[in-house]
């Protein structure tokens, strides 16, 4: 069998493939001189020991043609060649194409040819990127939290940081890392979901919409909870749109990645410390200075820690139609996370008076989920109706309920709108809200 010179390789390669995938195609007798190509040219540009007297481009051209003799080399297949080298010197190594690749939602870097990639809700492993060695992993974090004020090394062995874009990087090397340096990269997303897109995915049914539109204009207070990587972010600025223009939003969040198209909206975002260990501004300093700003919604991206206190104050004081996410597997447990929150502050408060604090501040919690399957979906909506026996009483109003899997591995299931007219309804017409008529009277 003849073989292929690259060019042709390429026009049968799928479109926006790297040259780094080509080691999936027949076209050397050894499939990885591609990557020793790679390898060696990164490794000697990394310990500078590139000749003075060549170019860097010349040394390239060299290395080209002595390693990749007698196959036809063109213009198309150098600059790709030479795009990897780029990448090296400008951009994030191996991950580079990665970063830019709006379809990947989260890189997980667990070894040097252990890549995995979160695309549509599922995990897969990308064989066609790789790093060299560990410490090429390490420079590559480097080089990517240097312009960030933080660094990595054996005094510093974790990271966690906020790349310009938004998106959320964390690092972990040795000695904490047993497997070696592990990176993980969740990517800010630029092109959120709005209600029509979650209603054509199935996220949630037409009934659930229309009520969470009542719910957010007739200003009840409202929880989203879920597990990583569940879309709290996405269904919190669904939400957020249903909000009247008139109305003065502040956002507060670490990364800013709500979008509302409102025209009085103020984004507060936090900050890491500095270089010195000092100039850090945390969500709670964000939330408590929102609350002299007269504000007439507060949307806080997540709560995890003591902020959890001042919202719920802001809540029982007035401040209605206040919205949030909080990392939580169900309805219940984000009650329990709550609670753990409020405790952490350290005031002699008994238990009941924190569960009823919680019970006077929150109107709804709605819980979403990513399914076996990679689909996302609203698993339930919930309101809180009081206290029984000391604990805090919710009561389910939508739910989806899983049947079982096809042979392909999809989620059955089906929603439930149960025959229940929820407490909150009344506070949803007195606001002046007809649009639920048909699905509760």
């Amino acid at each position: 069998m003849p073989k292929k010179s690259l060019v042709e390789v390429f026009d049968i390669a799928p479109k926006g493939e790297s040259i780094k995938s080509l080691k999936d195609y027949d076209i050397f007798p050894d499939k990885k001189l591609l990557d020793s190509l790679r390898n060696k040219i990164i490794t000697n540009l990394i310990d500078n020991n590139i000749p003075d007297d060549k170019l860097l481009e010349q040394y390239i051209n060299d290395e080209i043609d002595e390693t990749l003799v007698g196959y036809d080399l063109g213009t198309i297949e150098r600059n790709h060649i030479f795009n990897l080298i780029q990448n090296e010197i400008n951009g994030y190594g191996p991950i580079t194409e990665l970063l830019s690749d709006n379809s990947v939602t989260e890189i997980m870097v667990n070894g040097p040819d252990e890549i995995y990639v979160e695309i549509d809700g599922r995990i897969i492993r990308d064989d066609s990127v790789s790093f060299i060695d560990d410490n090429h992993i390490i420079r590559t974090i480097q080089r990517i939290v240097q312009p960030l004020g933080r660094t990595i090394d054996a005094a510093n062995p974790m990271v966690d940081a906020r790349l310009k874009d938004g998106s959320r990087l964390n690092a972990i090397i040795p000695p904490l890392s047993l497997k070696g340096p592990v990176l993980t990269i969740r990517k800010f997303s630029r092109n959120l979901d709005n209600i029509e897109d979650i209603l054509r995915k199935g996220t949630m049914t037409i009934h659930m919409a229309r009520f969470l539109e009542a719910a957010v204009k007739a200003k009840l207070n409202i929880i989203i909870c879920g597990g990583t990587g569940t879309g709290k972010t996405s269904l919190l600025n669904i939400l957020s749109s249903f909000i009247d223009d008139n109305e003065r939003i502040i956002t507060i969040e670490d990364a800013a990645e709500l979008k509302l198209k409102q025209s009085h909206v103020i984004s507060l975002e936090t900050r890491l410390v500095n270089y010195e260990g000092s100039g850090e501004v945390t969500i709670r300093d964000l939330v408590r200075n929102s609350l002299r700003m007269r504000p007439d919604r507060i949307i806080v991206g997540e709560v995890r820690g003591k902020e959890a206190f001042d919202m719920m104050q802001a809540m029982n004081t007035g401040h209605e139609g206040s919205l949030t996410t909080l990392h939580a597997n169900s309805p219940e447990d984000a009650l329990n996370r709550l609670e753990t929150m409020l405790l952490m502050n350290d005031m002699d408060i008994p238990v009941s008076a924190v569960r009823g604090y919680i019970e006077n501040a929150i109107n709804l919690i709605v819980n979403i989920e990513r399914l076996a399957d990679g689909r996302r979906k609203v698993t339930s909506i919930c309101e809180v109706v009081g206290m029984k026996d000391g604990n805090i009483k919710l009561k389910e109003i939508f739910a989806f309920k899983q049947k079982g899997v096809t042979k392909n591995n999809e989620v059955i299931g089906e929603f439930v709108m149960y025959k229940y007219t929820p407490k909150v309804y009344e506070k949803i017409k007195r606001a002046g809200i007809t649009t639920l008529v048909d699905l509760f009277e």
